[in-house]
């Protein structure tokens, strides 16, 4: 219902906000919103050669291709005139995400069509973990702290086996592993879930801990901050670490107060302890490498980890064919089973997904979205907080929307302010910290046909607002 509602208002509002804009001549033309692409310059007016400046109009005329730039900058937008049909049409700036059309396509295209060849290929493999007995054995291996946390899954259940697989690929940074392995866990606490409208205990708790991001290796952020020119492009990895963790443990223990979890549980102590152990294990590890080495680990560990995981499956899959046989199938077949199922899959999601992104797409394009990020910035600034915290905020104030609108803005405020400057790396860690989480619950929620997620979404937009709490407190440690 939440859900519901936020998608209503913010489609809602940002359409009343452009009709409003049209007609005050705020705005020229409303087309872009319809079928602009990003980056595209925007149309703010259209005027006859003759009712524009005498060296403007015959710098248009002498120009090859009768176009006209002025106010080259590479910090601002230019204004750029192309004169066509004996009107001169005036643009400047340039526009933040496709338009409605557009991104219909392209959540088609360049989001679903990718992630069912990742979920595909991942169900797959995870259909050879279930008949050869591997999934069973790490449910069984894991079961003593997964019934404390997720105390209505029964002991030695399936979805643990793949809610850890999940978790180990989040900690690692494989986000195109790390979305079929929860998909598939999703679907099997549907399957205990009573009332298979509403969202369960335990279908929560799974969302708000995969939703709070724990990260280890951010290996696409230092991509980003190595192609910018930083010094030391993995220096954020330790503050995305903490601050991601927080998070983690922020949202075990909202939730977990809401659904009266035991923390005092031995099991549960230790599983954690485990867990923050082999962090700090890891990052001493890290710590004494130099820049080339940091880099060579950070880049590897990942990849390694997912290569190795694959190659497990297939070899243990080849060691105990007899099961394969004895379920009237071979491992290839059984593959083949599990690739089609993904491929369902991601048939069932995509209109969840395409009614969030194209909301989301309406309401950056209408200006609400500006209005709402300049408004915090404003009140931010004038509460005394410093300005390259402030210049770092839409990245954080966009990441809950969309992964890719505030990964724009991270390479932006990168580019514009260095790599190495507190924006820049604080930008990386808000970046890193935390999930796109109305994205993450059309996805989830959408593959199982929830319509009530119940506190889901406010828990993890509570969330979202701690880690960016924290990174500030972290950034402003660290550097």
């Amino acid at each position: 219902m939440v859900l519901s509602r936020f998608w209503l208002t913010i489609f809602i509002s940002s359409i009343i906000f452009v009709i409003f804009s049209l007609f005050t001549a705020n705005t020229y033309t409303i087309d872009y919103v319809l079928n602009g692409k990003k980056d595209d310059p925007i149309l703010i007016s259209e005027k006859y050669a003759e009712q524009l400046p005498a060296f403007i109009k015959d710098s248009i005329k002498k120009a090859p291709d009768q176009t006209m730039i002025i106010n080259r900058d590479t910090l601002n937008a230019d204004t750029t005139y192309v004169y066509k049909n004996k009107t001169v049409k005036i643009f400047s700036g340039v526009q933040k995400s496709d338009g409605l059309l557009p991104t219909c396509k392209t959540t088609l295209l360049d989001l679903i069509l990718p992630l069912m060849a990742y979920l595909a290929f991942f169900c797959g493999l995870m259909e050879l973990l279930i008949i050869s007995g591997v999934s069973g054995k790490l449910a069984k291996a894991l079961s003593p702290v997964f019934v404390k946390v997720f105390p209505t899954i029964p002991k030695n259940h399936p979805s643990i086996s793949y809610m850890t697989l999940n978790f180990a690929a989040n900690f690692l940074g494989l986000d195109s592993a790390a979305t079929p392995f929860g998909l598939k866990a999703m679907e099997s606490l549907q399957e205990i879930n009573p009332d298979k409208d509403k969202a369960s205990d335990a279908q929560i708790m799974f969302m708000c801990l995969h939703a709070s991001g724990l990260t280890l290796i951010a290996t696409s952020i230092i991509g980003y901050r190595a192609a910018a020119g930083a010094s030391n492009p993995a220096d954020v990895m330790l503050p995305c670490i903490i601050t991601s963790f927080i998070g983690s443990i922020a949202a075990f223990l909202i939730v977990g107060i809401k659904q009266k979890i035991n923390f005092k549980s031995a099991s549960l102590v230790i599983g954690l302890m485990v867990l923050i152990a082999a962090i700090i294990g890891l990052l001493m590890y890290v710590n004494h490498l130099d820049l080339i080495g940091k880099n060579y680990f950070t880049t590897n560990l990942s990849a390694l980890i997912l290569m190795v995981i694959v190659l497990a499956t297939l070899v243990f899959s080849f060691i105990h064919e007899k099961k394969f046989t004895d379920a009237n199938t071979t491992v290839f077949e059984s593959f083949v089973v599990g690739a089609n199922n993904g491929v369902k899959t991601g048939v069932t999601i995509f209109p969840y997904v395409l009614g969030m992104l194209v909301a989301i797409s309406l309401f950056r394009n209408s200006g609400l979205f500006e209005i709402i990020s300049d408004g915090i910035a404003f009140v931010f600034s004038n509460m005394g907080v410093n300005k390259q915290i402030t210049d770092a905020l839409p990245v954080a104030i966009l990441r809950p929307f969309s992964s890719a609108g505030s990964r724009g803005f991270l390479i932006d405020s990168m580019n514009t302010f260095g790599a190495d400057s507190l924006t820049g790396r604080l930008s990386s860690i808000f970046q890193c910290s935390a999930e796109s989480t109305f994205y993450v619950i059309a996805v989830y929620f959408g593959s199982v046909n929830i319509k009530n997620t119940r506190y889901a979404l406010g828990t993890m937009l509570l969330v979202d607002v701690i880690c960016v709490i924290t990174a500030i407190f972290v950034a402003s440690w660290f550097f």
